[in-house]
């Protein structure tokens, strides 16, 4: 049974503004170590980190509590299967929330092109 659905869409020029007004600072704030790690492994990581970003929005939505009190920046974690396929790992209150709202799977799909980067995810009990 699907408990919730969230989708994001975000300019990857706003996140790399974001990222060259505010340094390390915005993308430590928003991303894990191993997040920031894959994103720095390509030569222009702006798309891979507006994926991210737009990721954990989606996945806020999906719990419908947004990025706030409930659930933050670091509570998720989206990674990649050997085959591309993105995933999340929820920490701290993510895993909290996944089980007090009884979730059971979280589905999340990622695209980005030079401009944009799209998120959908669909959060699911087991």
């Amino acid at each position: 049974m699907i408990l919730g659905t969230g989708a994001d869409i975000i300019e990857v020029q706003r996140i790399q503004a974001a990222c060259e007004r505010h340094g390390d600072r915005f993308v430590k704030r928003v991303l894990r170590p191993s997040e920031i790690a894959y994103c720095e492994s390509f030569s222009v990581p702006w798309p891979h980190i507006a994926a991210r970003f737009a990721a954990k929005e989606a996945v806020s939505k999906a719990f419908g509590t947004g990025i706030g009190a409930e659930l933050g920046w670091q509570d998720i974690e989206v990674a990649n299967l050997p085959s591309g396929q993105p995933y999340v790992t929820l920490h701290d209150r993510g895993r909290v929330l996944m089980d007090h709202r009884g979730g059971g799977n979280l589905h999340l799909t990622l695209s980005h092109t030079q401009n944009y980067a799209l998120a959908v995810a669909v959060l699911e009990t087991d």
